[in-house]
């Protein structure tokens, strides 16, 4: 069987204000991940210190938390083979006028702050970001019925 993974995905301000959400879960539905967990919230300090504290140090820091307070986001948790990898192609690249056509930041971004989603990197920032947004008891097993048509027999058994 092959390893299923989870990452997180944060729906960004730009996205929600532009009324984007629903075209966004729908392209990860559609490519047959499972959602294990979904939720909406307003950033804190605090959490936004955490999350990017990588770039804390650069001169945009101010500004890009000011955008990601600047209305609520919605937090997924994502579920399927080889799902980072996929969810990374599913968004495109950072700067969205970098991004394929097709892509969610190909499609809906100019910019690169905002670019609409945050898509976990690797498996470890992944695990971190998921138990930093996420109680366990927010997060959710269940079997999904199409998964022998999405990843056929082989993948998962």
């Amino acid at each position: 069987m092959s390893k299923l993974e989870r990452t997180l995905i944060i729906v960004k301000p730009d996205a929600l204000q532009r009324s984007l959400l629903g075209r966004i879960i729908t392209r990860f539905e559609e490519k047959g991940l499972k959602i294990a967990g979904m939720k909406m919230g307003f950033l804190s300090d605090d959490l936004l210190n955490e999350h990017y504290s990588h770039i804390a140090d650069k001169p945009f820091f101010g500004d890009l938390k000011n955008f990601m307070k600047s209305s609520p986001v919605v937090f997924m948790v994502l579920e399927g083979v080889e799902v980072i990898e996929t969810v990374r192609i599913i968004v495109g690249p950072t700067k969205g006028r970098s991004a394929d056509a097709g892509s969610v930041r190909g499609d809906f971004s100019m910019s690169n702050s905002n670019n609409v989603v945050h898509a976990s990197d690797s498996l470890e920032t992944a695990v971190k970001e998921i138990k930093r947004f996420f109680k366990t008891e927010e997060l959710y097993n269940y079997k999904k019925d199409d998964w022998n048509w999405v990843y056929g027999t082989d993948e998962l058994n």
